[in-house]
């Protein structure tokens, strides 16, 4: 875990705790579209050629950060799952 993630977990924390069950169901179920998912794959493919512009660099980076907040807010959903099986 890098030190970012680590900070991001900290920051989120306070959510572990208001997330309910149905709620955290939903957060784990979260999947990018396929238009969503076909832009990303776009945009990495274009950072692995070294092809991409300024703005595309900048619209991968806000992706990335956003894929990060979402993955762990996953893993406090699936923790509260883990806490509340019958729930």
């Amino acid at each position: 875990m890098s030190a970012t993630d680590s900070l991001l977990e900290q920051m989120l924390q306070p959510l572990s705790d208001a997330i309910s069950p149905d709620v955290a169901r939903k957060l784990v179920s979260l999947r990018a579209n396929d238009a969503a998912q076909a832009r990303l794959d776009e945009l990495a493919d274009a950072c692995n050629e070294g092809t991409m512009t300024a703005e595309q660099d900048a619209e991968y980076r806000a992706l990335v950060t956003a894929a990060s907040v979402i993955a762990v807010l996953q893993s406090k959903a699936r923790a509260v799952l883990a806490k509340n099986p019958a729930a």
